[in-house]
């Protein structure tokens, strides 16, 4: 062998980290492989590589019925040079692709739960591959925003949801749409979260749409919610910008279970709530203008408020609690129609004060007029 090949097997050592004699021992194997592919080669072999001169021996073998050697000889082709050369160049391609494998499993092994960034190499219908520098992950088609378009090139962040070891390599599969992103996003926006002073304590998510999170103060003096919207709504509006626009709610956590369902149905305004402790059911009463609003959309507002506390939320209006057959539209238009009503009998009010004044101010016109005509023809005194 070459003594420039030990030279690189010791560079590729120091710098690599793989072994020298861990590329001899499958180099050895490997050039067993390439003996028996030669014309007369004995059925079995055995090749050694002497590690301070590089010289290369093979040994032909022959076995009795229990796999003994009985026989070995001497047996090295004449021009086995060039094949080892051959065989060592490609082993040892071979054994530096698997050391990169193994090293970036050694390096991102244990990392589940980090969030990452990633360049966006590829993507299609079933998985988008992130560059990440030194390695690539994967994001399935389950673990996207739904309606996301990730195009090539574009910087975006995910979560890390396992890495798996395998044959071919390790695999780092990543998300975007596992509710610990959210909590990942907020972590790097808000560092009241990562000093403890704040805390999430529950997430409720539907990816693309709208997400949910109920928010603990471990300092009386920190608002919790202050804290994650940020000044004029700088923190959560990063969050919500690399979301790609996906609405975020955060609510204060109460250890009463009644104020933070409550809370959880915010925008909406809650009347009442009725506990079913053993059902884990909640009933909530809202006005009727609320109703609306705190189902939400396709119910979205109360599906994620049930999620949140753990409860199933069933909401009413006033009037629905009190047996009385209005529609929440019909409530709705009620509602209006009461505010309506109030301002105009305002108006009403101030229309017959104006006219009390029109009244009085003709009386007193009247009053002036017999004087008037009394005067008239009169000379002004001198």
């Amino acid at each position: 062998m070459d003594y420039n090949l030990l030279d690189a097997l010791e560079l590729l050592e120091r710098e690599k980290g793989v072994p020298a004699e861990t590329i001899l021992d499958a180099l050895a194997n490997a050039l067993v492989s390439a003996y028996k592919r030669t014309p007369g080669a004995a059925e079995e072999a055995r090749v050694t590589i002497d590690a301070d001169t590089g010289e290369i021996v093979v040994y032909g073998q022959e076995l009795d019925e229990d796999g003994n050697v009985i026989r070995e000889w001497e047996d090295t082709p004449d021009d086995f040079g060039r094949i080892a050369a051959q065989t060592a160049k490609q082993v040892i391609v071979q054994r530096l692709r698997d050391a990169k494998r193994e090293q970036v499993f050694d390096l991102y092994e244990g990392r589940e739960g980090d969030l990452i960034t990633g360049i966006v190499q590829q993507s299609d219908h079933r998985y988008a591959i992130l560059d990440l520098g030194d390695a690539e992950a994967i994001m399935p088609s389950s673990e996207r925003i739904p309606y996301e378009r990730l195009e090539r090139g574009n910087r975006v962040k995910a979560f890390i949801l396992e890495v798996r070891g395998e044959g071919k390599g390790p695999q780092i599969v990543v998300s975007r749409s596992h509710p610990e992103f959210i909590r990942s996003l907020f972590e790097l926006e808000v560092p009241e979260l990562v000093d403890g002073d704040v805390e999430i304590r529950a997430i409720a998510r539907e990816p693309g749409h709208r997400t949910k999170i109920a928010v603990a103060s471990n300092d009386p003096n920190v608002d919790p919610v202050g804290a994650c919207v940020g000044a004029r709504g700088s923190r959560v509006r990063q969050v919500v910008n690399e979301l790609r626009g996906e609405k975020v709610d955060i609510v204060e956590y109460r250890e009463d279970t009644s104020g933070f369902i409550a809370e959880a149905l915010s925008p909406a305004r809650v009347k009442e709530v009725r506990l079913d402790d053993e059902a884990m059911i909640a009933e909530v009463i809202v006005p009727d203008h609320q109703l609306s609003l705190a189902i939400g959309k396709e119910g979205q507002n109360a599906r994620l408020a049930a999620r949140l506390t753990g409860y199933k939320v069933d909401i009413r209006s006033e009037s629905q609690d009190l047996g009385l057959d209005v529609e929440p539209d019909v409530a709705v238009e009620a509602a209006v129609a009461v505010e309506l009503a109030e301002v105009e009998e305002a108006d009403v009010e101030v229309a017959e004060v104006e006219e009390a004044d029109v009244e009085v101010a003709e009386v007193e016109d009247d009053e002036a007029a017999p004087d008037a005509e009394s005067h008239e023809g009169e000379e002004p005194a001198e």
